[in-house]
């Protein structure tokens, strides 16, 4: 699918907003999302709820942007409106997410984030952003070995 290029200027530009937003808001600190995880924390005070309205943020513009469909006939720079039929919360989902607690308590780092942060202090996420990738490339394996049909093998015939 060939993109045009205000498409991808769009794409650019929101990456970048989306980038400085993410510096901005320190989320590209590690400590500073331990600090907004540590809900223990909450008395002796050093609980960090900063991050609750970046989050709120972006739920704010997502609520928006995804009701869009509903008052444009197209999106401005793209063919279509992007939807999906999965509607429900199913154990996949809830594994995934919980997985991708457990890894962001762990290292601090959210995906997009960690991605930010190679352009800052690549030494420092490097390691982390390799093996995301390695784990969503193995995720992605699993997935299409589980979908192949089993076909039973021949049995050889003894003569």
């Amino acid at each position: 699918m060939r993109r045009s290029v205000i498409a991808i200027a769009a794409a650019f530009g929101s990456g970048i907003i989306f980038g400085l937003g993410l510096a901005i808001a320190r989320m590209i600190d590690p400590q500073k999302v331990r600090d907004f995880l540590d809900f223990a924390a909450i008395p002796d005070g050093g609980w960090d709820p900063s991050l609750a309205f970046v989050m709120g943020g972006g739920v704010l513009v997502a609520f928006v942007g995804l009701r869009l469909n509903r008052v444009l006939a197209r999106p401005i720079v793209a063919p279509a409106f992007q939807t999906t039929a999965k509607t429900r919360i199913d154990s996949r989902l809830v594994g995934g997410a919980a997985i991708f607690g457990i890894g962001w308590g762990l290292s601090g780092f959210c995906p997009a984030p960690a991605i930010a942060n190679l352009g800052i202090v690549p030494q420092s996420v490097m390691l982390f952003v390799a093996a995301m990738l390695a784990g969503s490339w193995l995720t992605g394996e699993i997935a299409e070995w589980a979908r192949k049909p089993m076909t039973p093998k021949p049995q050889a015939v003894a003569g």
